[in-house]
């Protein structure tokens, strides 16, 4: 059971196509002016950048190429002057080791001298002062004695007066000033 359609179904089926396939011809026409339009605007601005790109292109070129050279010969100075910064370098840490080096020699033998001086004029000190001092006692001592006999002969019966001297009285001393009073009272 097939039922037709009238014809006119068909017709409008038709006509309502053929407007969407007219619609569409009007967009992909108005498309393409549109892509036409911006095509155009493209090639000027591409021939505006290439007039004045090219220029400015060749001009960096030419600056690259008169540059490079100069660049080249600038990095190799570079490298030369840091090598020669470089063995300068050693020669001033090996100059500057050597001077503590002998500085230090010379320091130790000055060192060593002085301490020999210092050593010679302790040593001579002390002789000048057991040559000094021995006879000094002797001196004391003997006065000490005259003293005592003094005190003796004159029959005196305080205790004798001990003179001190000014250097340092050794043991020796003290018993040489002190035997002949001891013996005088022992009389």
């Amino acid at each position: 059971m097939q039922t037709q359609l009238p014809q006119i179904y068909y017709i409008i089926f038709t006509a309502i196509t053929a407007l969407g396939v007219l619609l569409q011809a009007f967009v992909l026409l108005g498309m393409y002016l549109a892509i036409r339009q911006s095509t155009k605007k493209l090639h000027e601005i591409t021939d505006e950048v290439r007039n004045h790109l090219i220029p400015t292109m060749s001009a960096a070129r030419r600056l690259i190429d008169d540059v490079s050279p100069k660049l080249k010969i600038a990095s190799s100075n570079l490298v030369e002057a840091s090598h020669t910064l470089r063995h300068e370098a050693n020669h001033v840490s090996t100059t500057v080791d050597d001077l503590l080096d002998k500085t230090t020699a010379h320091a130790t033998r000055v060192n060593e001298m002085l301490s020999a001086v210092l050593d010679s004029v302790e040593h001579a000190t002390e002789a000048v002062k057991h040559s000094v001092e021995r006879p000094y006692r002797r001196v004391s001592g003997i006065m000490a004695g005259l003293k005592a006999g003094f005190d003796v002969l004159c029959n005196r019966e305080k205790e004798p007066e001990v003179i001190v001297p000014d250097v340092e009285v050794s043991g020796v001393v003290e018993e040489v000033i002190s035997a002949p009073v001891s013996e005088s009272k022992g009389r």
